[in-house]
């Protein structure tokens, strides 16, 4: 068992490891979009897919340690969580301290990629938002009619003399 949990917890390290670049890359984008900065946005979007893929490689070896660890403890797998598997372990005071940080490392770091991608997120709206603000302002000015239809002489395009003849036409 003992080795057992010295591989799970080799994985969460692994993964807090992984999730701790992601934290890097998403901290570092956060510049960039208040810049608008696209070609640099794009290249860190691309470095991020690479980290998350080695997440989810780590996660299913997580997963995998995890059904081992299930079927040693004759639990089932599905109902089985970190946090039970800590306070199983509480006869086994070092492999229980070692799960339970590496487990504590791992939240606290997803907690604040999360925190960091929601204040992106946020970032992003904002740009969408004035871009369609600046769109519908070119599209409103694009279909304005025309106010202020005077000629280089002050004087108006339109048919002033007729209206300035001083008749009043009651039947209008």
């Amino acid at each position: 068992m003992a080795s057992l949990m010295d591989d799970l917890v080799g994985i969460l390290n692994d993964e807090c490891q992984q999730y701790q670049d992601l934290l890097e890359l998403s901290s570092s984008k956060t510049p960039v979009l208040v810049k608008g900065d696209l070609d640099k946005l794009a290249e860190i979007t691309d470095e991020e897919q690479g980290v998350v893929a080695k997440i989810s490689f780590l996660d299913k070896k997580r997963e995998d340690a995890m059904k081992v660890v299930a079927d040693v403890l004759n639990r089932d797998v599905n109902t089985l969580k970190l946090t039970d598997l800590i306070q199983i372990l509480a006869k086994k005071p070092e492999e229980q301290r070692a799960l339970s940080v590496a487990c504590d490392k791992l939240r606290l770091v997803a907690d604040s990629v999360v925190r960091v991608n929601a204040q992106n997120q946020e970032l992003i709206n904002s740009s969408l938002e004035m871009v369609q603000f600046e769109m519908n302002i070119l599209q409103a000015a694009k279909r304005a009619p025309e106010t202020a239809n005077y000629t280089k002489t002050a004087g108006t395009s339109g048919d002033v003399i007729g209206m300035m003849s001083g008749r009043f036409d009651a039947k209008q």
